[in-house]
């Protein structure tokens, strides 16, 4: 037998209040929160700077891990899709490296999830970025004596691969956030009605929570293709390397970045990406994993709409019916997550290398 309710509002106040519980408990997580500080040796740190701006640990001497993650375009490149090796092009947008060192995923697509030495060492050997045999690379840095030395200081003994994909990571763990309004708790009055936005009627928080704003989870939001990847030779190239050595199949007639898909071959995952953090947005224009989007503006009223459109698109996102001063106040709690810019020598290797590698023009039709 149920139980009858005789009074209408108490029986209105029993049904919102069963709704607000669930609500509650169906939208719990994290909180957004400040970035913990990370220790670090800075003799090793500077060790990985060094290494980090160093042309000659690319195949052809011409490229730097810094080429396409630029201290002056916020740690990535300021074009939709990144620069490759020489003579190829890219099929994704270079994320910044500020606060890198937080993630537990790397790349957009989350491939790589054990640690950044596994990161670094893709970066460096892969034939469309860095296209370095890690063993001669080891033997340009023998050859060089202030890496014999910075080496020795470091504790790693003579320059090895494995110490170089010590190093590096060691570095970045000091490109971090700083003074933040956000964080230093000197937001705007606009960029406060924004925070209680991404908090409530724009439900940003939903994947873009904890102190990097965001979940680390993969999700399709309809993001539209950059057809660029697919019409450029170049990039394209980059593509069927790409998806040769992951394993897609078909991979010539695909029209459409895989995503996570590559990580578990499941169709369902097919357009998803990582969630990527909003810290430092002001700095890392234009966004997405293929750089679709070329403003703040333009993000939030993407999602405004409720994403793109795409079959497997997550049922998260739905229209925000948020205003025009709504939405200006959304991008300007974004801003508030950007800190200082780290261009200075603590963070950028500033000193001249020697010479002894002139760069290799045209390397595919060198000759020996």
């Amino acid at each position: 037998m149920g139980v009858r309710i005789t009074n209408r509002h108490h029986f209105l106040a029993v049904i919102m209040g069963t709704w607000l519980a669930f609500s509650a408990q169906a939208t719990s997580v994290p909180d957004l929160g400040p970035l913990p500080p990370l220790q670090y040796n800075k003799t090793k740190a500077e060790l990985g700077k060094r290494l980090f701006f160093d042309k000659r640990l690319s195949g052809n001497a011409g490229i730097a891990c810094a080429t396409c993650h630029d201290p002056t375009q916020g740690w990535t490149q300021n074009q939709p899709l990144s620069d490759g090796y020489p003579g190829n092009g890219h099929f994704r947008n270079a994320p910044t490296l500020i606060n890198v060192a937080y993630k537990k995923v790397w790349n957009h697509d989350g491939r790589i999830g054990t640690s950044l030495d596994d990161m670094v060492r893709e970066m460096i050997t892969e034939d469309y970025i860095m296209n370095m045999d890690m063993r001669i690379m080891q033997e340009r840095l023998k050859q060089d004596p202030r890496y014999l030395q910075m080496f020795r200081d470091a504790g790693y003994g003579e320059p090895s691969n494995g110490k170089v994909r010590q190093a590096i990571p060691e570095y970045l763990k000091s490109l971090t956030s700083r003074n933040a309004p956000f964080d230093a708790g000197t937001m705007s009055a606009a960029a406060k009605k924004g925070l209680q936005l991404f908090k409530g009627k724009a439900g940003c928080i939903q994947c873009h929570n904890g102190s990097l704003a965001s979940d680390g989870r993969a999700h399709n939001t309809g993001v539209p293709e950059n057809f660029d990847i697919f019409l450029n030779p170049e990039n394209h190239q980059a593509f069927i390397a790409f998806a040769l050595f992951q394993g897609i199949e078909n991979q010539m007639n695909l029209k459409r970045d895989p995503g996570y898909y590559n990580v578990t071959m499941k169709q369902a995952d097919m357009g998803k990406f990582i969630t990527p953090s909003l810290r430092e947005l002001k700095y890392t224009a234009p966004y997405m994993h293929n750089g679709m989007l070329a403003t703040l503006e333009e993000v939030v009223a993407f999602y405004n709409a409720g994403g793109g459109k795409d079959r497997r698109k997550s049922p998260l996102l739905k229209p925000l019916g948020l205003s025009d001063d709504e939405q200006r106040d959304l991008v300007a709690f974004l801003l508030a997550l950007s800190g200082d810019p780290l261009t200075t020598a603590e963070h950028v290797w500033q000193e001249p290398y020697p010479a002894e590698y002139a760069t290799i023009e045209d390397w595919k039709h060198v000759r020996n």
